[in-house]
């Protein structure tokens, strides 16, 4: 005779809600399949646990199976143990009905209960395994009909690439290598940001259900004199006195190679120079500037600088708007 729900867990008709989560989680560690890969009648009896304490965790369901209106894989009971055409009811197809071994996440723990035992299994089998598939539980529609869960996916893997600022700017292609050996190329998208995270469907590790997804967070590198502010990009660009007072043209550095830039006359220290679509890409295609601070630097001892100052009246009060 098959065990009843009390007995699967090995208590007693009557025992405590903290009794029924107790023994579950004893057996859960003795019975889950990632333990048991060789031991396919471990596979059936944590799926028989598992069942129990769907049902016994759940208020309703264990009061009604306890009057002996459903029974043990949660089907009503027919009156007067009878069914239509003498066949007997049928509830569908369990989750034992393949006949293979199931994983976590293919039942449903009952509730809010489903939440205090979720660090049981992240501690034993990972996260990215105990997370997927609470959604489904192993009952459907008015909760008589039992379906089967797809079968679980293989564990994601996750990477993290360090990118050149230059390449960032310019979205170049990353050759990377995944844990299998295989080499790629990968594409940086739009809207690139330190953090960013890229999805590469299917370069996961095997499982019954397929391969997982690779995750490759990017980090993008500082650079040595470019900063980043949003879309545009900042450099502090020295001048010339004399560059500055009567104006040139200078090679200024971009991430993308050097460009020729006009100083305009009577240039001042501080003035910045824009460089237009010379940033990061945003995510709607458009690309942010290049913003270019002109710094004036005087060289140190200069003998005819020096005589040019002290003979020179010129240049007023430039603290006035300051009220100095």
């Amino acid at each position: 005779m098959a065990l009843d729900l009390y007995q699967r867990l090995g208590l007693k008709r009557g025992a405590s809600e903290a009794e029924i989560k107790k023994a579950y989680r004893s057996l859960a560690k003795q019975l889950h399949p990632d333990r048991n890969k060789d031991k396919p009648d471990a596979a059936k009896r944590f799926a028989e646990v598992t069942t129990a304490y769907d049902l016994l965790s759940d208020k309703d369901k264990r009061a009604r199976y306890d009057r002996g209106e459903i029974d043990e894989e949660g089907n009503p009971k027919m009156p007067f143990g009878g069914g239509f055409g003498g066949g007997g009811y049928s509830g569908g197809a369990g989750p034992r009905s393949g006949g293979g071994p199931q994983g976590f996440e293919n039942f449903n723990f009952g509730g809010a209960d489903a939440a205090d035992l979720s660090d049981l299994f992240e501690g034993l089998f990972g996260a990215a395994g105990a997370g997927r598939g609470r959604a489904g539980g192993p009952f459907g529609g008015g909760g008589f009909r039992q379906r089967a869960a797809p079968p679980q996916k293989g564990a994601d893997v996750a990477y993290r690439l360090k990118v050149a600022f230059e390449d960032a700017v310019a979205l170049k292609a990353q050759r990377i290598t995944l844990a299998d050996g295989k080499t790629i190329d990968l594409k940086l998208p739009q809207g690139l940001e330190d953090g960013t995270k890229i999805r590469l469907a299917g370069k996961g590790q095997e499982g019954p259900g397929g391969r997982g997804d690779a995750i490759v967070t990017i980090e993008i590198a500082p650079h040595r004199i470019f900063r980043r502010e949003g879309t545009n990009i900042r450099l502090d660009l020295p001048v010339t006195l004399k560059e500055a007072v009567l104006g040139a043209k200078v090679k200024v550095p971009t991430p993308e190679g050097p460009v020729m830039v006009t100083i305009p006359k009577g240039t001042s220290s501080g003035k910045v120079l824009r460089l237009k679509g010379r940033g990061f890409t945003a995510k709607d295609g458009k690309r942010g500037d290049q913003l270019v601070a002109v710094e004036i630097q005087l060289p140190a001892n200069d003998a005819e600088l020096q005589r040019f100052a002290e003979s020179w009246d010129g240049g007023g009060n430039p603290r006035s708007s300051l009220g100095v």
